[in-house]
């Protein structure tokens, strides 16, 4: 660690980052300006901290009162001192097992009442001293033994043989809680019944998501409230209703698109598989919104169980891949928007929602925004949920909802999505918001196999990333009046990590390879960067300590997208701020 920063007297009173997106709305906007277009370029490294855990870091710290929180790859918690990156505290987590559903990385912490909460890749919520980092109390989410059969031999089919597994079913939490109030929520993931696999081809490395028949494959994904002074649970929804999971049978999406379900089969099968919704998926990835004239929080869901393999789960299979509403007070669904009925690629609602205000024929409207796997940004209307425009694509759209193939259909956006988790930010003074975007083309495979005891599966659906084809990624914003594209930065790989948008004109996001950069919010034209030793796929804060503005992200990779992994949170100001020019503290 490094402490380099020598600051100048207060100009002006401190700011922090007190929420995971900086408000209840998820913005992830600052409305810090003391670094801006003009004199971004002389930013420089001010302190760095080296957590010690080398993995997959996406962890989004908390600000308050001059003091940063943050979450590490399995769970540690460290308190720092904002201006300086000096250790306060640091919290041990203590695992409960050694297989995770969904990779060792924590999205962030929460912090009020005198207390910091976090949740673990072993399913709790903990609760810790604000001041000493002593665990007050803890709430075991889920419990986490694995459900039904384990799905490794998957990886004995022809293209998968030999593949690595990177990721299991089972319930875990990585998301930010969210605190409202009196209440702490937080939500399950691991529910959607699949298995991860990463191959090496020709020095490429491959990443193939399975999944398999079957109505023990999945768990029941849900959100819970918690009172925030002693952990009681106060409510909990579940992503899939014990009445009515399977909807409508839709034949199409609500926004017009058709789906390749047979119909009349799914109806047939209904009787037999009555009891899917016990396991149907809808895993809780990120931190909801928040509306406080309305009372309503807003979630996304993920896919339903078993993952692509829909066999066994007839029906709209409600209410996976959705948008949903829930009334504060008691957990009871307002409305939802359900994206892909009968999910079968993944789509997973997975991007933190945005509240915004946009203009619908000449009125301002309260909306809601979500980013979604597919490439578009869908807006609402937050009283009532309805659809009120779509964006443009923000990356190249290819067989949207094709069917699976004995011999693979290609598709795009693939699995991954177009965003996955990545949260948006939002520029109220331009209108737009900005999202990182992917893109991949991956092969959908169907098989049909014959049941034997150690592979008990009459079917299994995979994807697997195509290594022939280009991918690349992109940050683009989005007008948020009309759904037009405003501009469109490429990079070299697909971006995963998340956005800052500051009123200073800039928009602040991470590469794979390391590259953090600061761009014009206008125009998207590069202003200035700095190489990292790690990937830098975490979302970047702001905050004002004794009148010295810092811009802050973790650089700790992803394995999922094969991004360099390491251990680093990073700081930067103007020199001004930092008092003499220093050797970049992360080399």
């Amino acid at each position: 660690m490094a402490a380099l920063c020598a600051v100048t007297a207060a100009a002006e009173p401190d700011m922090d980052w007190p929420l995971y997106g900086n408000d209840h709305g998820n913005q992830r906007y600052s409305p810090l300006r003391q670094i801006d277009h003009t004199n971004v370029g002389q930013l420089r490294p001010a302190w760095s901290y080296a957590t010690g855990k080398r993995a997959t870091f996406q962890s989004s710290p908390i600000v308050s009162d001059g003091v940063l929180y943050l979450t590490t790859p399995f769970n540690d918690v460290i308190a720092l001192e904002a201006d300086t990156g000096a250790e306060r505290w640091r919290y041990h987590h203590e695992l409960r097992q050694d297989r995770f559903c969904c990779g060792p990385a924590n999205r962030g912490p929460a912090v009020a009442h005198g207390k910091v909460y976090t949740t673990t890749i072993d399913a709790r919520l903990l609760a810790l001293d604000q001041q000493s980092g002593e665990k007050l109390w803890e709430r075991t989410l889920a419990e986490t033994a694995h459900p039904g059969e384990s799905l490794e031999p998957v990886a004995e089919i022809s293209e998968l043989r030999g593949a690595r597994r990177t990721g299991y079913t089972g319930p875990g939490a990585n998301m930010a809680p969210q605190v409202v109030g009196d209440l702490v929520l937080a939500g399950i993931t691991g529910a959607g019944y699949g298995l991860h696999l990463e191959l090496d081809e020709d020095g490429k490395k491959v990443l193939s998501v399975s999944g398999a028949a079957g109505e023990k494959h999945g768990l029941r994904g849900f959100i819970a409230a918690f009172d925030a002074h002693d952990g009681e649970e106060q409510w909990r929804w579940f992503s899939v209703p014990e009445q009515n999971w399977e909807g409508n049978f839709s034949a199409d999406t609500r926004y017009g698109m058709p789906l390749p379900r047979n119909i009349q089969a799914e109806r047939a099968a209904s009787g037999k598989h009555r009891d899917s919704w016990k396991r149907g998926g809808g895993s809780i990835w990120t931190t909801p919104a928040y509306d406080a004239e309305r009372g309503l929080l807003f979630l996304g869901t993920g896919n339903p169980a078993p993952q692509m393999d829909d066999s066994t789960r007839p029906g709209d299979n409600l209410y996976t891949v959705s948008l949903v509403a829930l009334e504060i007070a008691s957990g009871r669904l307002r409305w939802y928007y359900q994206q892909v009925p009968h999910d079968r690629w993944g789509y997973d609602v997975a991007s933190p929602p945005v509240l915004l205000d946009i203009e619908v024929e000449g009125a301002p409207v309260a909306a809601v925004a979500q980013a979604s796997k597919l490439g578009w940004v869908f807006f609402h209307a937050r009283d009532d949920g309805r659809l009120l425009r779509r964006s443009k694509p923000f990356v190249p759209q290819r067989m949207l909802f094709a069917a699976p193939t004995e011999t693979g259909t290609r598709i795009s956006p693939g699995t991954l999505g177009a965003v996955s988790w990545s949260p948006a930010a939002h520029h109220p003074g331009r209108q737009h918001i900005y999202v990182a975007g992917i893109h991949q083309t991956a092969l959908f495979y169907q098989r049909k196999l014959q049941p034997t005891p150690e592979q008990p599966w009459p079917s299994v659906s995979f994807f697997r990333a195509d290594p022939d084809a280009e991918q690349w990624g992109n940050v683009t914003a989005i007008h948020t009046r009309n759904g037009d594209i405003a501009w469109r930065k490429r990079t070299a790989q697909p971006m995963v990590g998340g956005l800052l948008a500051t009123a200073g004109d800039l928009v602040f996001t991470g590469e794979g390879d390391g590259n953090f950069l600061a761009l014009d919010a206008g125009s998207g034209a590069t202003l200035w960067s700095h190489q990292a030793p790690y990937g830098v796929n975490a979302p970047p804060i702001s905050y004002r300590v004794r009148g010295c503005q810092y811009i802050v992200v973790a650089a700790g990779g992803n394995r999922l997208f094969g991004y360099p992994t390491g251990d680093l949170l990073l700081a930067f100001a103007l020199p001004n701020c930092r008092g003499q020019d220093a050797p970049d503290p992360s080399k």
